[in-house]
């Protein structure tokens, strides 16, 4: 990989965005050697991943403006699929997805951000869809994932005036979930991560899977969801160790990790 370095520090996965001379912008190697990352995480031995941009000023500034602007119709359609399918590919993923965003996350940079399950970043972050000030639209789910996280109104307010929007702004309308400082960033994710990765990664799996689905699905519908995954941890070991633990009266004995069965 010549743009993404991987990581393994226990449970916990960690997806470096590694092309700080261009403030981490996301052209089609990026891209693809994204894809091959994440595909090739071992969802055994992983239980939650931090995906973050090398450096201090950026996350991901945006795609690559150099390689877009001789794009034809049908060239920009497939950039903007490509894009598509790696952002949704890391909204589905099955394990948690954690952005920790250090710096800039304008156009794609806040795109790929949104397609995480949660989003904390530095006192320094910026966020931004500046898409229609280059004469061009958000194209890898930015006016989708923008309206559904901060509500159609913000969205709009921001895409139309190609507006960015400071951390603690971003805090307040709910695209983020904390601000911390730029040293203090990667330690808090890291800590969210081991948090996640110390409950039942099976029950998590499920979690996730119910809240995306559901989400796209009408309430009598989106319980359904939550019934059957509900439903079916009562076929895991873990399910069986996590209500024991919970009922034994002797409670000096150290829980034992969950083993993902």
């Amino acid at each position: 990989m010549e743009f993404i370095t991987y990581e393994q520090e226990g449970f916990v996965g960690i997806v470096t965005i590694n092309r700080p001379k261009a403030l981490n912008a996301l052209n089609s190697q990026v891209l693809e050697e994204l894809q091959e990352t994440f595909q090739a995480i071992d969802l055994e031995a992983t239980r939650a991943v931090i995906l973050t941009g090398a450096g201090e000023k950026s996350f991901v500034a945006g795609a690559d403006i150099g390689e877009m602007s001789t794009l034809t119709k049908k060239e920009g359609e497939a950039f903007g699929k490509k894009g598509n399918d790696v952002f949704r590919m890391i909204e589905t993923f099955p394990i948690p997805v954690i952005a920790a965003i250090n710096g800039f996350a304008l156009g794609g940079g806040c795109e790929i951000s949104m397609s995480c399950d949660i989003r904390i970043c530095s006192e320094n972050a910026v966020f931004g869809q500046p898409e229609v000030g280059l004469g061009i639209t958000p194209g890898f789910g930015g006016t989708q994932r923008l309206a559904r996280l901060v509500g159609p109104g913000m969205a709009k307010q921001m895409i139309y005036g190609a507006r960015n929007i400071k951390a603690d702004e971003a805090y307040r309308i709910g695209l983020v979930n904390a601000v911390y400082s730029q040293e203090e960033l990667m330690m808090e994710a890291k800590k969210l991560a081991a948090g996640i990765a110390k409950n039942a990664p099976i029950a998590v799996r499920a979690c996730k899977k119910a809240i995306n689905d559901g989400l796209e699905a009408k309430m009598e519908d989106a319980i359904v969801i939550e019934e059957k995954l509900f439903g079916s941890c009562f076929e895991t070991e873990d399910q069986k160790y996590g209500m024991a633990f919970f009922l034994d009266k002797n409670k000096d004995k150290v829980k034992e990790p969950f083993q993902n069965k």
